[in-house]
């Protein structure tokens, strides 16, 4: 008898809750998970130009065992002051590592570049970090423009005035009693394509702006005289699993799910990026880490598809549905 996958709702992994804060004007925002325990991770870094904090804890050399909070934001390198937020609401709650009588959470963090729209004098800080602690919890987690996806936008290479709107995406699912699941801000130099259909669903849009036109082709066709990459960029994300995975297999599973990334933006992983993809443990279930890495794939490659599709237009920036590519 074959075994069946079946799609399951992100937070139905279970293991830690997530919440979102945002400030429309200013067109950014941030997204926090908080672990019920201290989970085992790991990290692969491969775009050019990342914003983070805290990654070297998760080298499987490194003595941390795992993080009591995870953070996705906007704001590049300024909104990475928002994880003082969240150390400050878990502190209060007693959770982190004992060191001298203090207790230290241990927080990642990794940032998009949203400063081109909305107002770039705001960007996300700990006092919207702690409100999304606050606003954290088990119910379904809403995709789109919202929270760290807030001013996410893709398809660049020509310049923003033809890019389009993204947003934050998840998709989970489970096989026998093994859950994995992805959610991931997309905010692509390239463009985004259906990896079941191979259709062009966002990125960078013709000169009168109705319709798409690809990006590699554009880079193809401008060969040696291709100018420097336009900045304000990065696809961040994470992979969730109650597979029970130590910190070493963990980032071997965040290095395989990049490969949702190249299935479903091109160009990605550019020196204008800044890519990078989380890999947690958030249960004890007994898991075969070539599995876990396969479904983290499958998963990142079908959130970053939700991302494109559920935004809406915004900033002078039209969404996927109103260019009409999505599947019916």
């Amino acid at each position: 008898m074959n075994k069946i996958m079946r799609e399951i709702d992100f937070m139905d992994l279970g293991g830690f809750r997530a919440g979102h804060a945002q400030d429309y004007q200013a067109g950014t925002g941030c997204t926090v998970f908080l672990f019920d325990g201290c989970a085992p991770a790991g990290v692969d870094i491969r775009g050019g130009g990342p914003a983070s904090r805290e990654t070297p804890l998760l080298n499987p050399l490194m003595d941390a065992k795992g993080l009591h909070g995870l953070l996705l934001s906007g704001g590049s390198a300024f909104g990475l002051d928002a994880s003082g937020g969240v150390m400050r609401y878990l502190e209060e709650r007693g959770v982190g590592v004992a060191v001298g009588g203090v207790r230290v959470p241990l927080v990642c963090q990794s940032c998009i570049f949203d400063l081109a729209i909305g107002r770039s004098e705001i960007r996300p800080d700990g006092a919207m970090a702690y409100r999304a602690c606050e606003n954290a919890g088990c119910q379904p987690l809403a995709n789109g423009c919202v929270g760290a996806g807030t001013g996410a936008t893709v398809g660049k290479y020509r310049g923003s005035a033809y890019g389009m709107k993204s947003g934050i995406g998840t998709y989970a699912v489970q096989l026998e009693q093994l859950k994995v699941g992805a959610v991931v801000v997309v905010n692509a130099l390239g463009d985004i394509f259906d990896p079941d259909t191979g259709v062009q669903i966002a990125g960078m849009r013709t000169e009168d702006g109705t319709g798409l036109r690809s990006s590699e082709a554009e880079m193809w066709a401008d060969g040696e005289k291709m100018a420097s990459l336009p900045a304000g960029n990065t696809t961040i994300g994470a992979v969730f699993t109650n597979g029970a995975l130590t910190k070493a297999e963990l980032n071997k599973v965040a290095a395989m799910a990049h490969n949702g990334y190249a299935r479903t933006i091109r160009p990605v992983h550019t020196t204008a990026d800044g890519d990078s993809v989380y890999a947690l443990s958030v249960g004890g279930v007994p898991a075969e880490l070539n599995l876990v890495g396969t479904l983290a794939a499958h998963v990142m490659g079908k959130a970053v598809v939700r991302a494109a599709a559920s935004a809406t237009a915004m900033f002078g920036l039209p969404c996927a549905a109103d260019l009409g590519n999505l599947a019916k």
